[in-house]
C-alpha cells in the first residue's frame, strides 16, 4: 500500500472533479426571505449577515443536483434554493463524500458536519409531503475550519496542505499547528 492507506481510503480521497458554487444566500433573521447575494465573507461564526450560529451548524450547503431531485418529488417543475433556506449551493461534487471531513468552498475551508434534515417549515413551504420530499435531499450543516471569502463560480474541492489533499479537519489541524 502507498503511503500507508488502504485502496479504500484512496478511492475515498478521489473526486471526479471539482464543484463550483452557483449561489449564495443570507438569512438575515429567523423565518425572514434570503437575500441573494454575490460573494459573501466567512468568519468562524459563519457567513457575515447571516443569522447563523457558530459551531457545528455556521453554513448550510445544498448540491444544486438535489433541487430537481425534490421538486420531482413534489411534483413541480423546480424548488429553488431560497425555498430550502440553505447558504451556498454548489453544484458538480458528492458533498456526502466530505462528511467529516474538510472541503475548500471559495477561499474558505468548512468541516462538513452532517445533513441538515428537513423543519416543519418544508409544509409551510410545499405544503403536505414537502417535509418527507426533501428528507435525504436537504444538504448539510458545517462548521468553519478556516475563514475566507466565498463568491458564485468559484471551486469547492478537497483542500490542499504544503500540497497535498488533507481528508479531514483533524488532517487540517495538525497541518495548521505544526511550527513553521
Amino acid at each position: 500500500m502507498s503511503g500507508g492507506k488502504t485502496p479504500m481510503q484512496r478511492m475515498l480521497e478521489r473526486h471526479a472533479q471539482s464543484g463550483r458554487i452557483e449561489w449564495i444566500g443570507l438569512r438575515p433573521a429567523r423565518r425572514e426571505a434570503l437575500d441573494a447575494v454575490e460573494s459573501a465573507v466567512v468568519s468562524l461564526d459563519g457567513l457575515d449577515g447571516d443569522h447563523g450560529r457558530a459551531g457545528k451548524r455556521a453554513v448550510t450547503l445544498i448540491q444544486a443536483e438535489h433541487l430537481p431531485v425534490i421538486a420531482a418529488l413534489l411534483g413541480r417543475d423546480a424548488v429553488t434554493a431560497q425555498d430550502l433556506r440553505r447558504n451556498l449551493v454548489v453544484s458538480g461534487i458528492n458533498l456526502a463524500a466530505f462528511r467529516k471531513g474538510a472541503l475548500q468552498v471559495g477561499s474558505a475551508v468548512l468541516c462538513i458536519e452532517g445533513p441538515c434534515p428537513p423543519c416543519s417549515r418544508m409544509e409551510e413551504t410545499f405544503g403536505p409531503g414537502g417535509y418527507s420530499a426533501v428528507r435525504g435531499h436537504g444538504g448539510w450543516y458545517a462548521s468553519v475550519v478556516t475563514p475566507g471569502r466565498v463568491a458564485i463560480g468559484e471551486a469547492v474541492r478537497a483542500p490542499d496542505v504544503d500540497g497535498q489533499r488533507v481528508a479531514g479537519t483533524d488532517d487540517m489541524k495538525s497541518a495548521q499547528s505544526e511550527p513553521e
